[in-house]
């Protein structure tokens, strides 16, 4: 396979992902997997899930040997109870660009796994509001855009921001590490489909200099979250959380360190869950068969 190339070994039939969403009723499962059945399909594997708070249900369904994909779709979405959300995903073929500043973190770990085939999603570009991670982004061959948003407003960098990114055909942007509050307009643009990372101090110590703010509280934990990007700051469903333990002796700039191995290890996995098709949105939560 070629760098970032994810298809499926020579010779292996690639399977679908059929990702349901509708109101809970018996039989639902029975129901699903016989009109996979009726179109020839063969199920591989299978999650599936109720939120009792919502009454909604949830179902992951990879499958490979269907015929008609779309006739089967149409034929689940006049089955189901109403309303429901029907869709063939496919998982490992997104095509995503990365927004960065100055932290070579997040990128440099999403640029390895692109580069070895184990992001998920194939990186057609990386864009920046600084110049400083072009040499890294270039080493791997990706293409970089350099947007500066000194002298602009916010919405002239934004539309700047966006002539860039209209020459890909994109399915997602990765924000790693990216230092700019983007709009809600901007963000409309993308429903569902922006995804961020940050520490997991929020709202704690808001703010520069987090990890200084931590050592002088004397944390015992520090982690990264991975979320949706909405209009509200740093309020998206929840992709991925994780934490480390710290204690007394660790320095601020050893914590920092730590925070930094954490982030770009939640960002990648949740990014993962996401083009593999593995994550569903309900309200602000997220459902995610991992």
């Amino acid at each position: 396979m070629t760098p970032g190339d994810t298809s499926s070994v020579a010779g292996a039939q690639p399977s679908q992902v059929l990702l349901i969403d509708c109101p809970d009723r018996p039989g639902l499962i029975h129901l699903i997997t016989g009109v996979l059945l009726s179109h020839g399909a063969n199920i591989v594997t299978n999650d599936e899930f109720v939120d009792s708070n919502a009454q909604r249900f949830f179902m992951r369904t990879e499958f490979v040997e269907a015929a008609a994909v779309e006739s089967l779709a149409g034929e689940l979405q006049a089955t189901l109870p109403p309303p429901a959300t029907v869709r063939i995903g496919r998982a490992g073929r997104h095509r995503i660009a990365v927004l960065a500043t100055t932290e070579h973190h997040c990128l440099g770990e999403l640029l390895v796994r692109h580069a070895h085939g184990e992001l998920g999603a194939s990186i057609q570009a990386v864009v920046s509001n600084h110049s400083t991670l072009s040499s890294l982004t270039e080493r791997f061959g990706t293409p970089f855009h350099y947007v500066p948003h000194r002298g602009m407003s916010r919405a002239a960098h934004e539309d700047a921001l966006e002539d860039v990114l209209s020459r890909y055909e994109l399915d997602y942007l990765a924000l790693a590490k990216y230092m700019r509050i983007l709009t809600g307009s901007f963000i409309a643009r993308y429903p569902h489909r922006v995804i961020n990372i940050h520490h997991s101090f929020l709202p704690a110590f808001a703010g520069s200099h987090p990890y200084r703010q931590a050592f002088e509280r004397g944390v015992k934990i520090i982690g990264a979250t991975a979320h949706f990007v909405s209009a509200g700051l740093d309020e998206g469903p929840i992709i991925a959380q994780s934490v480390v333990p710290v204690d007394h002796s660790w320095r601020p700039n050893e914590m920092a360190q730590a925070g930094r191995d954490v982030e770009k290890i939640v960002l990648a996995k949740a990014l993962k869950l996401v083009f593999d098709e593995r994550v569903f949105i309900c309200g602000n939560r997220t459902i995610v068969f991992d």
